[in-house]
């Protein structure tokens, strides 16, 4: 039982800076410390660090960089290999298992032993690896790596244990794959080809055993040879020189005849009968030119030639495209009989592979598929149907359809919002798939028993946002939201005029705030612009509403009371972003006269609503006196307040979206009125100030503040009116009317405000962190966070035309530098306060309050945490018709580092929920026995709320540490140095194991875990090293223990830090292996058994072994073990009894077939026999006739 004591109402401390930071309520980091009180608060602690682990669940999206890919037509099962050593096994839906090599080297080639439950992998490093897919998570049980030879090519044929392996020398290998150690039997490449022949053949591009013979190995060389290797004799029965390099080869099924595909784009038929010239030559997309050239084409990088019992063979291939043609799009060719298709695609073609009823090469092949890789797309088409049309995919490949920019992940939702979002989502589902089954359907999935509703929401760099079901650990799209038709597309001449200012994607999607119990989703987008929506099952004519706020202004060297200039609100324009400014929608206008304008035109007609989410209210950022808007660093709002809160590194907003009035506009230094701890420096003017470097040139050094903001009145802008009397009426926001007034100015200094002040801010100054070596990527911490946040807070007096698109941006978060810390006293000289953090919550605006009421919880980039109070009416028609009261109150905490997260907490330790709105349909049809009221959930008038008259625990994370304070004393009860070394990245108060935790996730890749309220560390892992950006900008924690991030372009990585959520994993993944009978071969007959010859008397093993080949050369490969984890001992444990089971049943399968067999060989002995005596009749009675008799 943890004791934590508790401050009596009224008791305070006699500073502010005691109460939020100094050495009184503060310790050494990691040391939790209680300030002294007259009463205690028993809290019961429950978590405890054995609750806690880490690891990866599942990985969802497009294989990013994918080489190469391999289908088991028995298991049903595909695997795709990627250029950094990942493996990606798909099956049915449901069955979605990732593996890593750990040497990341990229997979060359994927081989199953099909129906085993085992994969080979060719690696770029030369190795290969032995996987074991009969558990479910799959481990490598053996690893062969090559040391003098690179591996080319690898084929591994139909229930046999013997790998041919073909390398760069033009040598093939043969490798065991249950020992994994090399045969002694090798092809030399010398051997293969004629002694006569002058030129090394070149690496083997081809291996595969003849369907008619499986003792006769065809090889092919890169230079145009090829060999048929007898395997017996150890000779070559023929020698093919042609004189077009070869990429592929593939067989007829009866083995008579092969097809190769050439460099020059043409097809070569040849027959075993003559192999001194092809007796066809095929150019399927060359014409013939005037002088009866065919005219040059690209070349077929892979054929597949696959028969049918019923119709004409299909040839398919991929490439061969004429050279003329440019810009034609990359293409498959579907050849059957007389008809040519051609399938163009979006991405180049990586790989694909033909999926045929059976896995014997001699047998009638009968495709039904054909699986299509590209570089960033899956796709598969279907053979049965003329039209060739496309299975509609069962996996989330197009999670990066465009650039991810954000992400947000939501466990425990309320229970129908899926199905809601789904039904929605289901009516703008594309058509014309294919009817058939999904092909891929090997493994077994099961929902687990510990599930619970999840959602997933992405937005991209093209303003759509999509929300994905992601309920037990899988992922399905559900409802697609495109934020670009809330605006005017902009004008051909506009963007012709303003080429040099057009940004890319001016809808990117920066953040989201999503209330699921009311249903209200907000979007904040890179060109400073917030979007309300509201869900509806109806659709509706509807008119969006444009609010503009002037959130940015000029501060002059002397200001005194006389001055008449009057702006909205006072702070300092900062400067311009390196990154590119979104175009104005009168983007012809030159920047100097560029002044109170956004940057997007929103819709000013009556638009069509489809059901699902419908905008309501936009709000944005103008230009002001040719400057662009800064964008928007936080984002909160409150369905039960009918509030929205923006911040950016200027200010902060409030926005009334039930009256679609601005009740608040100012900048952060005014929030804090008298109380502001610092002192300030005045700026130069503008037209004085010089333009700064390019981040390439940002110095570390710590340097103090010589050039700073002027102060700011200490009026505050609240509701449209200044509170000061000897300030001037101002108008925080306006609705958007062409040509309206602009709100009056003002500018002058606070009575009693010091001139100066010194701060540090570590979020938005140059703060870099000390690495062991610097690597090429972002000279500064100032630097990483503008490329996390993508905001503008980093100064900047120069504007950047330079644009570049979301996709450019991934390229260039690969790496980033840090160098030492600043101190307390320093301050970069173009930092300017940011709102890093924003949430509404019912809590003491002041110290002297009895009962909660709404508040707004500020946090800066400073550190400073500030309380805005509010009144709001709780009747709803007095909601609708009278103002909201804001008042900024003098509370102002401190902690180090910028404020990252909010949360609260009761005295007992449990989590407290921000007041919600229970949702309800505005477009229904209204019921007059039912009026539509608003339904309010934890929000009540004050009269009312004596049971919160005991108060409750705040908890403030920043970059640097973490503090609990108590509300409304706001004395700090404990405190955590949470790092010293690095800074928080993210941090989140989320429910765990029925309790409550802080989840933080650090720079130099470790992930905390802290008990709630005590701050205890919990868990402290070094999980994931911070390579680039997008880690950083993605990363987020979510209830129940889980987290994701998005660990490449294309893919999102889901992990757990919860042991409990790690023991049920093994449940909640899908098996890879079925137990699946392998099928009969067909039989042959009589005569093609005759004539066919002795493929079923071939022995590898006789040929192969160590007693016939030998030993190979020890220093030709290594082996090397598996590494068996822990993990796959116990899977193997857990399920031996299971393999017991499966053997017996096996066993008695055996035996059932060995009576059948014994009945049937009694059968054809009695048949045998009767044959016999009948003949023998026949024989004696026609013994004695002569042959004219008959």
């Amino acid at each position: 039982m943890k004791k934590f004591r508790k401050v009596l109402d009224g008791l305070t401390t006699s500073s502010p800076a005691s109460a939020g930071g100094s050495p009184s309520c503060g310790s050494a980091a990691g040391t939790p410390t209680a300030a002294p009180t007259p009463r205690e608060l028993d809290v019961h602690e429950t978590l405890l660090s054995e609750h806690f682990h880490i690891c990866k669940t599942v990985r969802h999206g497009f294989p990013y960089q994918p080489t190469t890919l391999a289908f088991d037509p028995v298991q049903k099962i595909l695997a795709i290999g990627s250029r950094s050593g990942g493996v990606r096994i798909l099956g049915r839906p449901g069955v979605d298992c990732y593996c890593q090599h750990e040497s990341g080297a990229a997979v060359l080639q994927l081989q199953f032993l099909i129906n085993e439950g085992a994969l080979v992998t060719a690696c770029a490093d030369d190795t290969l690896h032995l996987w074991n897919l009969r558990q479910r998570r799959p481990a490598i049980l053996h690893s062969l790596k090559f040391n003098r030879e690179r591996i080319t090519f690898c084929h591994l044929p139909f229930q046999s244990k013997w790998l041919y392996v073909g390398t760069e020398r033009g040598n093939t290998h043969i490798v065991n794959v249950e020992s994994f150690i090399l045969s002694g039997y090798v092809i030399m490449w010398n051997k293969a080809i004629e002694l006569s022949t002058k030129t090394h053949p070149g690496p083997v591009v081809h291996l595969s055993d003849s369907p008619k013979d499986e003792g006769k190995l065809l090889i092919g060389f890169e230079s145009g040879t090829i060999v048929m290797w007898d395997l017996r004799s150890k000779r070559a029965d023929f020698r093919i020189y042609y004189d077009e390099a070869i990429h592929s080869v593939s067989w007829h099924h009866e083995g008579r005849q092969f097809m190769c595909s050439h460099s020059d784009g043409s097809l070569s038929m040849w027959n075993l009968r003559n192999t001194a010239k092809p007796f066809q030559v095929t150019f399927p997309h060359g014409k013939s030119q005037r002088d009866g050239r065919k005219e040059s084409c690209k070349p077929i990088l892979k054929v597949e030639y696959k028969t049918c019992r019923n119709s004409e063979p299909f040839v398919i291939f991929s490439g061969g495209l004429s050279y003329d043609k440019a810009g034609r799009r990359p293409t498959l060719t579907i050849m059957h009989g007389k008809a040519i298709t051609v399938l163009e695609m979006d991405h180049p073609i990586v790989e694909f592979t033909v999926l045929c009823e059976t896995p014997y090469l001699n047998e009638v092949q009968e495709p039904y598929a054909v699986v299509v890789l590209l570089e960033k797309d899956f796709i598969v088409v279907d053979l049965t149907q003329s039209n060739f049309p496309i299975f509609e995919n069962a996996y989330p490949m197009d999670i990066h359809e465009s650039p991810v920019t954000c992400t947000a992940y939501f466990a425990d939702c309320p229970p129908d919002i899926i199905p809601v979002l789904y039904s929605i989502g289901a009516k703008h589902k594309k058509t014309g798939y294919s009817h058939k089954e999904w092909p891929l359907s090997g493994g077994t999935w099961t929902i687990g028993s510990q599930t619970y509703p999840e959602i997933i929401i992405t937005g991209h760099a093209d303003g759509s946002i999509k929300f994905w079901d992601a309920s037990a650990i899988t992922l399905q799209m559900l409802y697609k939201l495109k934020t670009s038709k809330v605006f005017e597309k902009p004008k051909g001449a506009e963007v012709g005029r303003s080429a040099e200012l057009v940004e890319e994607d001016p809808y990117a999607i920066q953040m989201v705030s999503w209330c699921p119990q009311s249903r209200i989703f907000c979007v904040v987008g890179i060109s400073a612009h917030v979007i309300l929506y509201r869900f509806s099952k109806h659709d509706a004519n509807t008119t969006i509403t444009s609010l503009e706020v002037r959130l940015q202004c000029e501060m002059e060297d002397v200001i005194s009371p006389s001055d008449t200039e009057n702006t909205v609100c006072l702070t300092d324009p900062g400067g311009h972003s390196p990154q590119p400014q979104p175009p104005s929608p009168r983007s012809n206008t030159p920047d100097s006269v560029r002044d109170s304008i956004p940057c997007l035109r929103v819709k000013d007609r009556v638009v069509r609503a489809p059901p699902g989410y419908q905008a309501e209210l936009v709000v944005q950022l103008l230009w002001v006196d040719g400057e662009p808007p800064q964008q928007i660093t936080s984002l909160d709002l409150n369905s039960a307040y009918g509030l929205l809160a923006l911040g950016n590194c200027n200010g902060l907003a409030v926005v009334d979206y039930l009256q679609k009035t601005v009740i608040l506009c100012m900048s952060t230094v005014e929030l804090y009125g008298s109380a502001d701890p610092f002192q300030r420096l005045t700026r130069s003017p503008r037209k004085n100030r010089q333009s700064t470097s390019g981040l390439t040139e940002l110095s570390d050094n710590q340097v103090s503040l010589d050039l700073e903001r002027s102060k700011s009145p200490t009026s505050d802008h609240v509701n449209g009116h200044c509170t000061s009397p000897t300030s001037q009426p101002c108008v925080p926001g306006r609705p958007r009317v062409p040509g309206g007034p602009e709100g009056p100015r003002l500018s002058r200094r606070g009575p009693g405000r010091p001139p100066f002040r010194k701060a540090q801010s570590a979020a938005c100054m140059e703060v870099s962190l000390p690495v062991s070596s610097l690597t090429e990527g972002y000279p500064s911490r100032r630097a990483m966070l503008q490329q996390l946040h993508g905001v503008t807070m980093y100064s900047h007096d120069e504007h950047h035309t330079s644009t570049y698109s979301w996709s450019e941006r991934e390229s260039r978060e690969n790496s980033f530098s840090r160098s030492r810390s600043s101190s307390v006293s320093s301050i970069d000289r173009d930092t300017k306060e940011a709102v890093t953090t924003l949430q509404f919550a019912e809590s003491y605006g002041r110290k002297s309050d009895a009962l909660p009421t709404p508040c707004l919880w500020v946090g800066t980039s400073l550190g400073l945490l500030l309380l805005v109070p509010m009144s709001i009416p709780t009747d709803e028609q007095e909601r609708m018709e009278e103002p909201v009261t804001v008042a900024p109150t003098s509370t102002v905490l401190m902690l180090k580092g910028s404020v990252l997260r909010f949360g609260f907490l009761d005295c007992s330790g449990c989590l407290v929920q921000s007041p919600y709105e229970v949702w309800r349909d505005a477009n229904a049809p209204e019921d007059p026995e039912r009026p539509r009221r608003r339904k309010l959930v934890n929000f009540s008038p004050c009269s009312s709320q004596e049971a919160s008259g005991d108060g409750h625990l705040a908890v403030v994370c920043s970059e640097r540490q973490a503090k609990v304070f108590l509300m409304p004393s706001q004395a700090c009860l404990y405190v955590h140095n949470i790092t010293e070394s690095s800074f928080v990245l993210r941090a989140d108060v989320v429910a765990v194991s029925n309790s409550v935790c802080l989840a933080c996730f650090c720079a130099n890749g470790h992930v905390m875990i802290l008990s709630l309220p005590s701050l205890r560390p919990l868990l402290d892992v070094h999980y994931l090293p911070l390579t680039d950006m997008r880690i950083a900008r993605t990363f987020c924690f979510t209830n129940g223990g889980q987290a994701l991030y998005l660990s490449s372009p294309t893919e999102i990585q889901r992990i757990t830090y919860s042991q409990e959520m790690c023991d049920n994993l093994q449940e909640m993944l899908g098996e890879l292996f079925t137990p699946t009978e392998t099928p009969e071969a067909q039989n042959r007959g009589f005569l093609k058994g005759f004539f066919g010859g002795n493929a079923q008397t071939f022995d590898r093993e006789e040929l192969f072994g160590e007693a016939a080949a030998g030993k190979a050369s020890r220093s030709l490969a290594q082996h090397i073990p598996g590494q068996a984890s822990m993990e796959g001992m116990r899977v193997a444990a857990g399920s031996a009894v299971g393999e017991l089971a499966r053997a017996r049943i096996a066993l008695d399968e055996r035996g059932q077939r060995l009576g059948e067999l014994e009945e049937r060989t009694a059968l054809m002995m009695s048949s045998a026999e009767t044959f016999s005596k009948h003949a023998h009749e026949l024989m004696l009675k026609c013994k004695d006739k002569k042959w004219y008799q008959f």
